[in-house]
C-alpha cells in the first residue's frame, strides 16, 4: 500500500509540473501533497492492522477446534464408546421388554443417557487403575492415560462427574431401582472385577454378572419392579459373554500374561479348558427362547429363532474344542458377535404385550368354561337317561301292574308287589 502511495505522490507531482526533477518543487506544492498522500498511509497501517486482527481470531478459533476434538477422542477413548454402546443397547431392550403396552420413549431416552454416562465412568475408572498394566500390552498402549494425552487427575475427575451425573439422572428419571442398580453395577466392575482381574480367573464370571446387570436395569426402569419375566435377557448376556470372552482370552492370552492379568487361558497351554468352558455356556443358551415363550415373553417364532441362532454359536463352539486354533477361535469370537444383536432384536419383534397376554388368557378361560360346560350338559343327559330307563321298561321285559309304578311315585308309602316269573 506504501509503494502504491509513493506512485500516486510521483504522478501528482509530475502532472503539476513536466520535467520530473524535484529540485523544481516549492514548499507549498509539498505541503498540498503530504496532505494528499497521508490518509493513503493511515488506511495502509489501517488495513494491516485489521488483517492481523483477523489472523489471531482465526487461528484462535482453529486452536479451539483442535483442542476440542482432542479432548472428545481422549474421552470416547477412555470411556470405551464402542463397548458403553452396547450396554446401552442391552438397557434398551430391557427397557422395552418391561414396558408393556405402551413404551414411554422419553423415559427410554433418560435411562440410555443415565446408563451411557455410568457406563463411561466405570470404563474410565477402569483404565486409571490399570495404568500401568495398559501401558505393558500392545493392544491398550495407545491409550489416553498410558500414552500421556490425559493426565489421571484429569480422568478422575471425568469420571467422577459422568459417573454421579448418571446415577442422578436414573433415580429422578427413571426410579430408585434403576439408579441403585446402575451404582452397584459401577462399583462391582470398578471396585472388584479390575483388581480381581489380576488375582483370579474368577474374574470372567464376575465380568459376566456385570454385563448380565444392564438389561435388568432398563427392565427395573420401565417396570418399577424385577420380576422373572425380566430375567430372560440377563440370563442370556450371562451365558454370552463366556465364550465371548473365552475366545478373546484365547487370542490375546500373549498381550494378557504381558499385561499381568490373571485368565484361564494363560495357565491352560493346550486351550482344552478354555474351550469346554465357551462350548458348556454356549449349550446353556439353547433353552432360553422356549423359557421367553413359555413365560409369555415372546412368540411361537422366537423359540426357533433362538434355537437355531444357539446352535450356530455352539457349533462354533464346537469348532473351537475339536482344533483349538486362532483361527477357530476367531470364528467363535465373531459369531458371538453376530448373536447378541439377533437375540435381542427377536426379543423385541417377537416380544407379547400385556394386551397379547390378556387376550391369550381370555381365550384359554372361555375354552375351560365351555368344555365344563358341554360336560355338564353330558351328565345331565347322562341323568335323564337312567332316569328314564327307571321309569320305563326297556323293551322285551314284562310289563308291571299299575300299582307297582303307583307305588313308587306318587305314593312311595305303598308296598311294591312281587311278581314270580312265569
Amino acid at each position: 500500500m506504501w509503494r502504491n502511495s509513493q506512485s500516486l505522490y510521483s504522478k501528482l507531482v509530475f502532472s503539476r509540473n513536466p520535467n520530473p526533477n524535484p529540485t523544481f518543487l516549492t514548499s507549498s506544492s509539498i505541503s498540498s501533497l503530504d496532505a494528499i498522500v497521508r490518509p493513503f498511509s493511515i488506511a495502509s497501517d489501517g488495513a494491516r492492522t485489521v488483517g492481523s486482527t483477523i489472523n489471531t481470531t482465526s487461528l484462535s478459533a482453529r486452536d479451539a477446534v483442535d483442542l476440542a476434538r482432542h479432548y472428545g477422542r481422549c474421552y470416547c477413548e477412555l470411556s470405551k464408546a464402542r463397548l458403553s454402546m452396547l450396554v446401552v443397547a442391552t438397557s434398551g431392550t430391557g427397557f422395552v421388554l418391561g414396558s408393556g403396552n405402551v413404551i414411554d420413549f422419553g423415559g427410554l431416552f433418560w435411562t440410555c443417557a443415565g446408563t451411557m454416562m455410568v457406563a463411561a465412568s466405570a470404563n474410565s475408572l477402569n483404565q486409571v487403575f490399570e495404568i500401568n498394566n495398559d501401558a505393558k500390552m500392545k493392544r491398550t498402549m495407545r491409550r489416553p492415560l498410558p500414552s500421556g494425552r490425559l493426565s489421571i487427575h484429569h480422568a478422575v475427575t471425568w469420571a467422577s462427574s459422568v459417573g454421579v451425573a448418571g446415577t442422578a439422572i436414573l433415580a429422578c428419571k427413571a426410579n430408585m431401582l434403576a439408579a441403585g442398580l446402575a451404582a452397584s453395577n459401577l462399583l462391582l466392575y470398578a471396585f472388584v472385577y479390575t483388581p480381581l482381574k489380576q488375582i483370579h480367573p474368577v474374574n470372567t464370571w464376575v465380568g459376566a454378572v456385570v454385563g448380565a446387570i444392564p438389561p435388568l436395569l432398563g427392565w427395573a426402569a420401565a417396570a418399577g419392579q424385577v420380576s422373572l419375566n425380566g430375567m430372560i435377557l440377563p440370563a442370556a448376556l450371562y451365558f454370552w459373554q463366556i465364550p465371548h470372552f473365552m475366545a478373546l482370552a484365547y487370542l490375546c492370552r500373549d498381550d494378557y500374561a504381558a499385561g499381568g492379568y490373571r485368565m484361564l487361558s494363560f495357565a491352560d497351554a493346550s486351550g482344552r479348558r478354555t474351550a469346554v468352558v465357551a462350548l458348556r455356556n454356549s449349550l446353556y443358551l439353547i433353552p432360553l427362547g422356549f423359557i421367553a415363550y413359555d413365560w409369555g415373553v415372546t412368540s411361537g417364532w422366537f423359540c426357533l429363532e433362538s434355537s437355531l441362532l444357539t446352535l450356530a454359536i455352539s457349533a462354533a463352539a464346537f469348532a473351537f474344542y475339536r482344533d483349538r486354533t486362532k483361527q477357530k477361535a476367531r470364528r467363535m469370537f465373531h459369531a458371538s458377535l453376530l448373536y447378541l444383536p439377533v437375540f435381542m432384536s427377536g426379543l423385541i419383534v417377537h416380544r407379547v404385550t400385556d394386551n397379547q397376554q390378556g387376550l391369550v388368557q381370555d381365550n384359554s378361560e372361555k375354552t375351560v368354561e365351555l368344555s365344563s360346560s358341554s360336560g355338564t350338559l353330558e351328565q345331565e343327559n347322562e341323568n335323564v337317561r337312567s332316569q328314564n330307563k327307571a321309569r320305563w321298561p326297556a323293551a322285551g321285559s314284562p310289563a308291571k301292574s299299575p300299582v307297582a309304578y303307583a307305588s313308587v311315585a306318587p305314593f312311595p308309602f305303598l308296598p311294591a308287589p312281587i311278581y314270580s316269573a312265569d
